[in-house]
């Protein structure tokens, strides 16, 4: 067991910290506040590459693995969970494409994507439907060659930019999960439109709102994979994505706990820092001990990943983990800043809003929990 980064790998994560120290977090507070999406970041994204990592050479990308893009989630994170997020929707969207769309589809979509020209998004979680995918109420009625759209889709990252929308709805409700199907409809399309604005605790700045289908036809060759297949497509996207949802948890809270640290040295109290208090220094190890895990957790389960194995299990578990470690790292670091850290001038107060949201989205801890609950009864 090899736990030594490449030399590409150190590379590419001393070149995201640099932009992400530099750039970035000087405009974490700012994008928080405005509720913005920060434009000249996407375009920085792009002109680095950052935006198309995940896409081959032949379709304008790098082609990178897992692992490297694992890093690059935490060190973006670290600096602003709002733009990591970007770059895993722009990520899990390509992959999306890449792994289930014709050539005439990712000849199309992949390189505009890539080079940050248009922002795709997956239209899956409804008012009534999150983590249930086989409850999807959206529905496709096959009509004229194509399908007929309607229904509601909410909590949509980028929803209020998207110039494409990978579309979850089912062809039958009586099939269930069998029935779930997927779509490719753009910006555009008549009976596709925006919604209103959600007005989010944290992670502001990502235009999350909601799409409305009405009657919105699309033609069958808008199919994203076959029908009935949407089910299990959606769900391998899933791994994919709580590897980059636990990577944005773990750097989150390795920012927190760097500013427990600094805050810890600098805060006098009882006649010296109080970084010197016992009960402080307990917080801080515990810190690390979980921030280590989850990080392994997570750069095990992307190496799985890159040799092609499942990681069903390994992904909810490394996914339940780091969000756990955010919210309690969050917690603490507030705790040790006192009155301060429940003050916007310092950035705790952001960090511990933006935390609780990894114990949500990507599936709640506790649809985690089933899954490898249900993994494990398999195995065993």
């Amino acid at each position: 067991m090899n736990f030594e980064l490449t030399d590409e790998q150190r590379m590419l994560r001393e070149m995201v910290r640099e932009f992400s120290e530099k750039e970035i977090k000087p405009r974490a507070a700012e994008i928080d506040r405005t509720d913005e999406f920060p434009w000249d970041l996407w375009k920085r994204m792009a002109e680095l590459g950052l935006l198309s990592m995940a896409v081959p050479p032949e379709y304008g990308g790098s082609g990178m693995d897992t692992v490297s893009w694992a890093i690059a989630q935490e060190e973006m994170a670290r600096a602003s969970v709002v733009v990591a997020d970007i770059q895993l929707l722009s990520t899990l969207m390509q992959k999306m494409i890449l792994q289930n769309g014709t050539e005439a589809q990712k000849t199309k979509y992949l390189p505009p994507l890539g080079a940050g020209e248009k922002i795709a998004i997956i239209a899956q979680t409804e008012p009534g439907a999150g983590s249930d995918v086989a409850g999807i109420q959206t529905t496709a009625r096959p009509e004229r060659g194509g399908y007929v759209l309607n229904g509601t889709k909410r909590f949509l990252t980028c929803a209020m930019l998207a110039d494409l929308a990978i579309v979850v709805a089912t062809v039958d409700k009586s099939r269930a999960h069998k029935g779930v199907t997927l779509f490719l409809v753009e910006k555009g399309t008549p009976g596709f439109s925006t919604g209103s604005k959600e007005h989010l605790m944290g992670v502001r700045g990502m235009a999350t709102g909601e799409v409305v289908f009405d009657n919105c036809w699309v033609p069958e060759e808008n199919l994203l994979g076959g029908e009935g297949e949407g089910f299990k497509r959606a769900m391998m996207s899933l791994d994919t994505g709580r590897i980059g949802i636990g990577c944005q948890a773990v750097g989150l809270a390795q920012a927190a706990m760097e500013e427990a640290v600094r805050y810890a040295k600098q805060r006098t109290a009882f006649g010296g820092p109080i970084a010197n208090l016992q009960a402080v220094q307990f917080m801080l190890a515990d810190m690390s001990v979980g921030i280590e895990a989850a990080r392994l957790r997570l750069r095990h389960t992307a190496w799985l990943k890159d040799q092609g194995r499942a990681i069903i299990r390994e992904a909810a578990e490394a996914k339940l983990l780091a969000s756990d470690v955010a919210v309690k790292v969050t917690a603490d670091a507030l705790q040790i800043h006192g009155a301060y850290g429940y003050s916007t001038d310092f950035p705790i107060e952001r960090m511990y809003r933006e935390a609780k949201v990894y114990q949500i989205w990507e599936g709640t801890s506790e649809i985690q929990r089933l899954v490898i609950a249900r993994q494990l009864l398999k195995e065993y």
